[in-house]
């Protein structure tokens, strides 16, 4: 072989040892961040557990804006509200976009809209979920929340050990009614049991050391199933899942074909699939990612709230003295909420005290920027550090004190506080940002006002006793591993407040029964809704 040849071959190493010398290496201009070393970056630094207490510590040590380079990828991590208003709000319009999460992709079968690029399926389905979920189209879902939450209170009277459960079917039932049009009417539903666990499931996946290794080193994606056991539980996953939302949507779109559904949003996305011709996989992981979104994160929030009841005995006792002042023994509703700033401050509290997401999902850059000085380049993901920024003490003194009286002037809906152009006059960061933002707010919000009004009206909490009489205190930091958390399981002693109480629940739920048919759905629906009756889009010749 001649020398040229190999001179070649030693360019070739040459320049692949350079540029594998470079990997794991901060670039200069990047945001700072901890000492890297080569290859792997930052990537030994990785929490396996608790890593909202570990990106927090790096933000005290780094900045509100630091970088960690992990293998060939960077994230940068934004710690403030000023941050996260600069970028992913001010300049959503490249800020709007998903880093590739390989696991989570599997899962979801590349269909699921949280994990979705920035990209013409993304708006349009994103379109789609706005003209069902604005604020106008919101405000007709009340009597859903209002039947859903009564059904969750008599839950309470009767079997208040499972609480959790009954928390789940009221979030899961009122989203089943918007998405598809039928009730949850039990706890032991097994398909509202197969959502929560698949989605628990889904989170853990996705928080995996696994998960961020074929993120970072995509050459290790060439690997078999038997050295990659996660990726077959994965692909399990997605079958699994796959089965319950194209299930769903097959029932509920030959209901609407022939006549006989109940309105809801899988109207439009049947009109929709009509007009784009898209899948029904992916319609199927468009509703299905509606009900899990709608199901999961309000009760996960709700879970929260009782903990903290049992935690805060002092906010119960200031809740429930506004509740008798203006309520007095007629049950709270949503035209009671202007003169109950305390229990408004309390579902703001609730968010911001244990936020679900949180550590947000990641966005993506989809070209080289500046901030602060700093290069962020083109690809990088961009996390926004809900934790940090909630837990802030200069945000919030005493942050992991429950005080709903931190919002006792704040007037501001969800959206109205996302949209403010005061940063740090945002009540909480669990609704996202930018384009990102979630469009249920505003259904989620009243869900959670309802839910927090009547449980703090009707129900007193107390820590459970031991067989030796001791208290079991919840542990407030026990949190659950993943992409979305929610606390660890806890018992709880929840009683009636009065007997008086206690008939009132009975009777409003009485009332309800009186709506429904013998398999507890609705006889005849509320009217407002604002769904118009399916007709077939006609062909031309």
């Amino acid at each position: 072989m001649s020398i040229s040849f190999y001179a070649f071959v030693f360019a070739l190493v040459a320049l692949a040892a350079h540029r594998l010398s470079k990997v794991g290496r901060r670039p200069p201009g990047y945001p700072p961040g901890p000492p890297t070393l080569p290859v792997i970056g930052n990537l030994h630094l990785m929490p396996k557990e608790k890593g909202h207490l570990q990106f927090q510590k790096w933000a005290e040590e780094y900045g509100p804006v630091y970088s960690l380079i992990l293998g060939t990828k960077v994230m940068i991590v934004l710690s403030s509200d000023k941050a996260i208003k600069d970028l992913l709000d001010k300049r959503s319009g490249i800020y709007s976009s998903r880093p590739d999460m390989y696991l989570g992709g599997i899962v979801s079968g590349g269909l699921r809209m949280l994990l979705m690029e920035y990209g013409e399926t993304w708006r349009m389905i994103r379109k789609i979920v706005h003209n069902n979920l604005n604020i106008k189209a919101a405000r007709t879902y009340v009597p859903y929340q209002d039947l859903e939450n009564k059904a969750m209170l008599v839950g309470f009277l009767d079997k208040p050990e499972f609480f959790i459960d009954h928390i789940r079917r009221y979030t899961n039932s009122l989203t089943t009614q918007m998405v598809f049009g039928f009730r949850t009417t039990s706890i032991d539903d097994p398909k509202l049991k197969q959502l929560f666990h698949g989605f628990e499931k889904f989170c853990e996946v996705t928080g995996t050391t696994t998960a961020a290794l074929l993120d970072l080193f995509p050459v290790l994606r060439a690997l078999p199933d038997a050295v990659l056991p996660l990726r077959k539980y994965a692909k399990e996953l997605h079958v699994k899942e796959k089965e319950l939302y194209v299930g769903h949507w097959l029932n509920v779109k030959k209901a609407i074909k022939n006549g006989t559904s109940k309105p809801c949003f899988c109207l439009d996305l049947v009109r929709a699939q009509d007009e784009e011709n898209f899948s029904d996989d992916l319609a199927g992981y468009v509703s299905g990612s509606l009900l899990e979104a709608g199901s999961d994160t309000t009760a996960a929030t709700l879970v929260g709230f009782v903990q903290a009841m049992l935690l805060f005995p002092d906010v119960v006792k200031k809740a429930q003295e506004e509740l008798d002042h203006v309520c007095g023994e007629h049950l709270p509703t949503l035209d009671d909420e202007p003169n109950l700033p305390y229990i408004r401050g309390a579902v703001k509290e609730s968010m911001r005290w244990m936020p679900t997401d949180i550590l947000g999902v990641p966005h993506a850059v989809i070209r080289d920027d500046e901030y602060m000085g700093y290069t962020i380049p083109k690809g990088a993901g961009v996390m926004w550090n809900v934790w940090a920024v909630q837990m802030d003490p200069k945000r919030h003194p005493d942050p992991r004190r429950f005080d709903p009286a931190r919002y006792a002037h704040d007037n501001q809906s969800a959206a109205e506080a996302a949209s403010n152009g005061d940063p740090s006059a945002r009540d909480h960061f669990v609704f996202g940002a930018g384009r990102r933002l979630c469009q249920g707010m505003h259904i989620a919000e009243r869900s959670l006002f309802l839910a927090i009004a009547r449980l703090l009206w009707a129900f007193d909490f107390q820590k459970v006793r031991d067989d030796a009489g001791n208290e079991i205190k919840p542990d407030a930091d026990s949190l659950t591993e993943g992409l979305f958390v929610l606390p660890t399981p806890f018992p709880a002693r929840i009683t009636p407040r009065s007997e008086e109480k206690a008939a009132v629940m009975r009777a409003e739920w009485a009332k309800m029964e009186d709506l429904l048919d013998k398999d507890q759905q609705w006889k005849v629906l509320p009217e407002g809704l604002i769904w118009k009756k399916y007709e077939a889009a006609t062909e031309t010749s």
